[in-house]
């Protein structure tokens, strides 16, 4: 008899393959009429620790951003504010709130897919991270920036 258990590929993944659970989260925004962005939060082992996705409407709040809502459970699940190993990783380049936030919880890493042309702070509009605050993440953009895009416009097209 052989043993039919289907293999599971180890952490981590690749960051392309990390923005494709981003962007399952952005999908599941669009589903409840929100902006579609999706984050989430990886352990230095590669493990997932924390997720979002827009929920300002739902929420009524300003700051329920994708990226808030995945830091905030990911210093949840690590009892720590600082988020020193850690990757973020968002379909859309954050605004200058969500880029203070990952400022702030020290994040090592920031891998983001599609530019933000109205509001985003690391390169589209400003480019915070240039600046000398404490701490400044490794960035990385352009990752599935034209699925990250894709499904944004359709989001707007459908809306209009």
């Amino acid at each position: 008899m052989t043993d039919k258990t289907v293999e599971k590929k180890p952490y981590p993944l690749t960051d392309e393959e990390y923005m494709e659970k981003a962007l399952d989260l952005a999908k599941k925004a669009a589903i409840c009429g929100e902006i579609p962005v999706g984050a989430i939060v990886v352990n230095k082992d590669g493990e997932i620790i924390g997720e979002g996705y827009n929920l300002r409407e739902e929420l009524q709040s300003p700051t329920a951003h994708a990226e808030i809502l995945a830091i905030e459970n990911a210093a949840k699940a690590l009892h720590s504010r600082r988020l020193t190993d850690c990757t973020l990783y968002v379909t859309l380049e954050p605004c200058p709130m969500c880029a203070g936030a990952v400022m702030n919880a020290y994040l090592k890493r920031l891998v983001y897919g599609a530019f933000d042309e109205k509001n985003g702070a690391c390169a589209s509009v400003a480019a915070l991270f240039d600046e000398k605050f404490t701490h400044i993440p490794l960035v990385r953009s352009r990752v599935l920036k034209d699925r990250c895009g894709e499904i944004l416009s359709e989001f707007f097209k459908d809306k209009r």
